[in-house]
């Protein structure tokens, strides 16, 4: 092998750290990265909820409509919105995927719920996710757990009291 290659090859496995990646997932125009969701704080935590950013790169705006997921009794899409000066969650129906502009679903903001956890979603796996779209169709995702109160994947701050340090 040339050894160029292979000092390539040898530093993008390096900075992979080892660990599982979602990879992108597409359907038609609708592309889906970096997914993940947080792990259970504890094993009896019946809720959770993933992200991942949503691409349109075609023409027309398309409509996140519904989400599936093995993992847990119920799946919903929901946003985050002040109600008298508290944050509370709310149910979307739909979230809108227009052309050009990424859609991020993030904590605080819009995300995926899951309802009735059948088991722990555990740090370090991967866990099933269909992301269904008005146009697009169904867009089967590997949706990796990171830690409890991970703000995304990199070096990103956890959540505040959450008990866990930034990672880096």
């Amino acid at each position: 092998m040339n050894r160029g290659i292979f000092l390539a090859l040898a530093i993008v496995v390096a900075g992979l750290g080892g660990g599982a990646l979602a990879a992108d997932m597409k359907a038609g125009p609708i592309v889906v990265s970096d997914a993940w969701a947080r792990a259970s704080v504890t094993p009896a935590m019946k809720t959770g909820a993933a992200f991942a950013v949503l691409a349109n790169q075609g023409a027309e705006m398309d409509r996140l409509v519904a989400a599936e997921s093995p993992v847990a009794e119920r799946v919903e899409l929901h946003t985050h919105a002040m109600d008298g000066g508290v944050m509370k969650m709310r149910r979307v129906d739909a979230i809108e995927v227009h052309p050009g502009t990424p859609t991020v679903l993030q904590p605080g903001g819009l995300h995926v719920m899951f309802i009735g956890l059948r088991a722990p979603l555990k740090e370090g796996s991967a866990i099933p996710l269909t992301l269904i779209f008005e146009k697009a169709g169904r867009i089967e995702v590997s949706t990796d757990v990171l830690a409890p109160g991970a703000m995304g994947k990199g070096p990103q701050a956890p959540m505040p009291g959450m008990g866990h340090k930034p990672a880096g």
